[in-house]
């Protein structure tokens, strides 16, 4: 391997009421891929803004030397002119703009002024090959899904002519196909000299792009692994528990707290559930599901992208997805209107959404008011809150949840994604719901953050809540739930009790044909 391409020395970072760095120390061999691994809150997403200029030079201590020469960006252009390039994991792109556009916004080619489109077209044709994106460069981005969305990002970056590429969970919102693909762009670059940084909570990833990991925890460098180092016997030295220990500061013995269930009678039933798309009303995205959740169990629910998991879900709490919708829904052995939102929460139905950014928090208000939302009646009198009573109660479900958080006046948009989870939960939990519908509840969340949110659920179950665990993650629906059920195209295809299930018969279930 070469020298290094960068170096960070004794960064520190402190933010009101909080350290976030404390003298972390990050050196990037030239020609690398350079894993960062940490909890949320960790501190791998600020560091990465020191070193893109978010965090201008003056508001940290420490040094950055790129290539050799020190460096003191006072914003992103500044660091992306010396070839530093940072791909958020919150997508930057204009949905309503083309993608030629969005490659070249605020840096157009132009003269005198005047944008030269052919020039523009041409340099993005060329720049789309290169990421692998067919794709008309006149598309607009919100023609295209969010796979292609993530590759119009790097091609946006490789226009800046980009020598260091930082990825912040690059594969967090993509299905398997999508995400190997990503990860092969990633060793491609490689190939090319182009050195990557990648934070990634997905251990299987990290294991197979990169050639050396730091470990963050609590703002600080735990260590730094070399991924080709092996044993006498030709293994690798850096396992996944390896990794897991410096990440979390113990050993987790058990991916998934044990449980002994205690399952009663259904509390919650769907029957011949029929959902037709928002768009195109000829087609049936949910198409006659049938199935049951009993209190104090778990139930899952497996199914690749496009399955109808999401839509099923949302669909029945309140009708939030679809048109043409049809279908029973009972609790406890008595049919129920599930209308709308207010109907379905009045029902003691609870649904924590997958995107908790745009649909399950208010990131500009406070962790207080966030958890107090889905019921305000209990912290209010007479139509006005009791603000006393509102900070009790989101400090006890902080004390509880265990959020990361100096306040519950915190604005929530500034937690990590793991505590603002914990807040989505603590937010529904309040309302006292009998059926929590959770879908990809650890979506983006450390394994440390996710044990403890696995925690939670179980408690939950204990308390004869019915709970439905919707995820993508096949090994965390084998750890957690007592019956999984499987979609494909709309329609269950599968019903596989807890001794039964393996990843190899889930994976025959969600791949049936509409036909079977």
């Amino acid at each position: 391997m070469a020298g290094p391409v960068l170096e960070m020395r004794s960064i520190t970072k402190t933010f009101p009421g909080v350290k976030a760095l404390s003298d972390v120390t990050l050196t990037v061999a030239e020609g690398e891929v350079h894993a960062i691994c940490g909890e949320n809150g960790a501190g791998k997403s600020t560091l990465m803004k020191v070193l893109s200029g978010v965090y201008p030079h003056g508001s940290y201590e420490g040094e950055i030397l790129f290539r050799g020469e020190t460096c003191e960006f006072r914003d992103i252009r500044a660091s992306e002119q010396r070839g530093i390039v940072i791909i958020h994991q919150e997508l930057a792109l204009v949905p309503y703009l083309s993608i030629a556009e969005n490659i070249f916004l605020g840096n157009e080619h132009s003269t005198r002024g005047v944008i030269s489109w052919n020039e523009t077209l041409r340099h993005a044709g060329s720049l789309l090959k290169r990421v692998g994106l067919t794709d008309q460069p006149s598309t607009r981005v919100a023609d295209i899904g969010v796979g292609k969305q993530q590759l119009v990002e790097i091609a946006k970056a490789l226009s800046k002519e980009v020598k260091l590429l930082i990825l912040d969970e690059p594969t967090a919102a993509l299905n398997d196909e999508d995400s190997r693909k990503l990860l092969d762009l990633i060793l491609e670059f490689k190939e090319h000299g182009i050195s990557c940084i990648i934070i990634s909570h997905k251990l299987n990833e990290i294991a197979r792009v990169a050639d050396s990991i730091t470990i963050l925890r609590d703002g600080r460098t735990i260590e730094t692994l070399d991924m080709k180092a092996t044993d006498e016997d030709g293994g690798s030295t850096v396992t996944e528990e390896r990794i897991i220990r410096g990440m979390v500061g113990r050993d987790l013995d058990h991916r998934f707290p044990e449980r002994e269930p205690e399952i009663g009678e259904v509390a919650f039933a769907v029957e011949d559930w029929t959902v037709h798309h928002p768009i195109d009303q000829q087609r049936k995205v949910v198409d006659g599901v049938s199935l049951n959740v009993r209190r104090g169990e778990i139930v899952g629910i497996a199914g690749l992208m496009g399955a109808g998991r999401t839509e099923l879900a949302m669909s029945v709490f309140g009708r939030s997805y679809g048109r043409g919708i049809s279908g029973r829904v009972y609790l406890d052995g008595k049919e129920i209107r599930t209308r709308t939102v207010p109907e379905a929460v009045g029902h003691g139905i609870a649904y924590v959404t997958e995107d908790r950014k745009h649909y399950g928090l208010n990131l500009i208000d406070d962790i207080s008011r966030n958890i107090s939302l889905s019921a305000l009646s209990k912290v209010a009198k007479r139509g006005v809150v009791n603000q006393h009573e509102e900070a009790r109660v989101a400090e006890s479900f902080r004390s509880t949840m265990n959020i990361k958080t100096p306040t519950v006046f915190e604005t929530t948009g500034k937690l990590s994604g793991g505590n603002q989870q914990k807040v989505v939960l603590s937010k529904w939990i309040f309302a006292g719901p009998e059926v929590l519908i959770l879908d990809e509840p650890t979506r983006g969340i450390d394994v440390g953050a996710k044990y403890e949110i696995y925690t939670v659920i179980n408690d939950l179950a204990a308390q004869g809540k019915a709970v439905v665990f919707i995820s993508s993650e096949l090994p965390e629906l084998l750890g957690m739930c007592d019956r999984i059920y499987t979609m494909s195209a709309g329609r269950l295809t599968g019903e596989i009790p807890r001794e039964s299930a393996t990843q190899e018969v889930l994976m025959r279930h969600m791949t049936m044909d509409r036909g079977n």
